[in-house]
C-alpha cells in the first residue's frame, strides 16, 4: 500500500461540511490516484461540472470520452458500504451546445476512438490539440498541424436556450457559426476544462426545432476498483474495453470492478436519490456528463451536453454490499404501476382480499435497480440478477414483481436499465433502504 493510500485511508474517518470541486480527471477513474474530500457522512458536495460526450470527444487529450470531476471521498465509506446521494439541485450553465449522431474517423485511434485518439499522421497518442478556425475540421495536432478529430457528426444541431434555461431551439447555420467563434463561453466551460468546445464545428443540420429542458447527470456515481476509462464504466461500453489494444484494455472478469456510474438515465435529476457501491475506501464519488434534456434511450447516441452547478448530500450505509446503483426516483418519474398506493387504492384492495379471505396486503413502496450489460437482454438479465440478490429472492419472482407492480426501462440504447417494481416494506428495511424510501416517498 502507498504512503498516499495509507494518508487517504486515515483521512476519511472525519471530514468538511462541504467540498466544492472545480477539477476533472483526464477520462480515467483510476481509484490510485488522490482524491478530494473527504466529505463528512450527511454532508455536501458542489461542484462545477463540464460538458460530456462531444466536447471530450473531439479532444484526444482527454482518455475517457468525458471530462468528470475528480472523485470526492466521503469520511467512513468502506468497501462493502454504499453510499445514498441525495440530487439536491442541478442548474444549467450553458447558453447553448452542439450535439448530434457521431461518425468514427478511421485511422484516428488505437482501438477505441473514446479512449486512445491518435494522431493520423504524426503517430501521436493522446496528441494534444489546438482549434484553427471553425468547422468540423477545426481540431487540429498541436505538433503537426493534422486534423486530429476522432469523430465528426453524420447529422447534427446547435442549439440555443432561454436565460431561465427552459426550452432550447436548433440554428441555422448563420446563428451556429455566430456562437462556434465564441464557442467556450457560450458553453460556459469551466475554468479547468481543457475540452475542445463542440459549439465550434457549428452542426446546423436541425433549425428551429423547440425542445424542452428537464437537467440530469451522465455520470454520477462512484469510483470503480481498478482504472477505468470514465465513459465505459457501464456494462455497454465498458465490453469495449475487453482484449482492448490500448493501455486500458481489460479481462472480461474484470469488468466486475465496475460501478456503472455512467448511466445516461433521464430520471438522474434534482429530487431522485441514487445508491452506489463502495467498491474502493472512500467511495469516490464523481460526477459529470450532464444533460440539458433526453428522451429515454438517448437512440442517437449522444443529447445536449451542457456545463452546470451540481449540489448533492452524501450518506453512508454501513454494511449494504451492492454491485451496482440502486436510484430512487422522483414520483412523477415512477412507471405508473410502480408508484405507491394512495389510501384509496388501499382501501379497495383491502375490501378485494378480504373478500377472498385473505386477511392482509403486502406493504411495498418502490424501487428501480440498475442493469447494464453489451445489449439490452444481458442488461436486463443483470438487473433483474441484482434486484433479487439485493432483496433474497429468486429471478421469476422479481420478475412477476416488474410486470405487475413496474417496468423495465431504457435508460441507454445498447444496454443500461432500470428495473422498477414496488419491493416488500420488511425487505428493504432488512437492508437498510427504509428509511430513504420512506422519505423519498413520504411513507411513515
Amino acid at each position: 500500500m502507498s504512503v498516499q493510500v495509507a494518508e487517504m485511508k486515515s483521512a476519511i474517518a472525519t471530514g468538511h461540511e462541504t467540498v466544492f470541486v472545480d477539477r476533472f480527471t483526464n477520462g480515467i477513474l483510476d481509484p490510485n490516484k488522490p482524491m478530494l474530500g473527504p466529505v463528512r457522512d450527511g454532508g455536501h458536495i458542489v461542484a462545477n461540472t463540464a460538458p460530456g460526450c462531444w466536447g471530450p470527444m473531439i479532444t484526444p487529450e482527454i482518455r475517457g470520452g468525458h471530462e468528470v470531476t475528480m472523485p470526492v471521498a466521503v469520511a467512513g465509506a468502506e468497501v462493502g458500504d454504499a453510499i445514498a446521494i441525495r440530487i439536491k439541485d442541478i442548474t444549467v450553465t450553458s447558453l447553448a451546445t452542439s450535439s448530434g449522431n457521431d461518425q468514427i474517423m478511421s485511422g484516428r485511434f488505437l482501438g477505441d476512438p473514446y479512449v486512445a485518439g491518435k494522431c493520423p499522421d504524426c503517430g501521436a497518442l493522446y496528441p494534444k490539440t489546438v482549434l484553427r478556425g471553425i468547422g468540423p475540421t477545426a481540431v487540429r495536432c498541436a505538433a503537426c498541424g493534422a486534423d486530429a478529430s476522432p469523430f465528426t457528426f453524420t447529422n447534427g444541431y446547435t442549439i440555443a436556450f432561454d436565460a431561465n434555461r427552459t426550452v432550447g431551439v436548433t440554428l441555422d447555420q448563420e446563428a451556429a457559426e455566430q456562437i462556434a467563434y465564441n464557442a467556450r463561453a457560450y458553453a460556459a466551460l469551466p475554468e479547468n476544462s481543457i475540452q475542445n468546445p463542440i459549439l465550434t464545428f457549428a452542426p446546423h443540420d436541425l433549425v428551429g426545432l423547440v425542445a424542452r429542458l428537464r437537467p440530469f447527470m451522465g455520470q454520477l456515481g462512484t469510483t470503480p476498483a481498478i482504472p477505468i476509462p470514465d465513459s465505459h464504466n457501464a456494462g455497454d461500453f465498458g465490453s469495449f474495453l475487453v482484449g482492448a489494444p490500448h493501455e486500458y484494455g481489460l479481462t472480461a472478469d474484470q469488468l466486475a470492478h465496475r460501478t456503472d456510474g455512467h448511466m445516461d438515465i433521464d430520471a438522474v435529476r434534482a429530487g431522485a436519490i441514487l445508491i452506489c457501491p463502495v467498491k474502493v475506501a472512500g467511495g469516490g464519488v464523481y460526477l459529470g456528463d450532464m444533460h440539458a434534456l433526453q428522451g429515454d434511450g438517448e437512440i442517437a447516441g449522444h443529447t445536449c451536453d451542457v456545463s452546470g452547478t451540481v449540489t448533492l448530500q452524501v450518506h453512508v450505509i454501513k454494511g449494504l454490499t451492492i454491485d451496482g446503483p440502486i436510484l430512487l426516483p422522483v414520483e412523477e418519474d415512477l412507471p405508473f404501476l410502480a408508484r405507491p398506493l394512495s389510501a384509496e387504492e388501499k382501501a379497495k384492495a383491502l375490501a378485494v382480499a378480504q373478500q377472498w379471505g385473505v386477511d392482509r396486503l403486502e406493504e411495498s413502496a418502490p424501487i428501480s435497480v440498475i442493469g447494464t450489460g453489451p445489449d439490452l437482454n444481458a442488461a436486463t438479465d443483470n438487473g433483474l440478477e441484482r434486484a433479487a440478490a439485493l432483496l433474497g429472492m429468486t429471478v421469476p419472482e422479481v420478475k412477476n414483481r416488474a410486470t405487475i407492480t413496474g417496468a423495465i426501462e431504457i435508460g441507454r440504447n445498447p444496454g443500461v436499465v432500470q428495473v422498477t417494481f414496488r419491493a416488500p416494506v420488511d425487505r428493504l428495511e432488512k437492508v437498510g433502504l427504509l428509511p430513504f424510501v420512506c422519505d423519498q416517498y413520504g411513507m411513515g
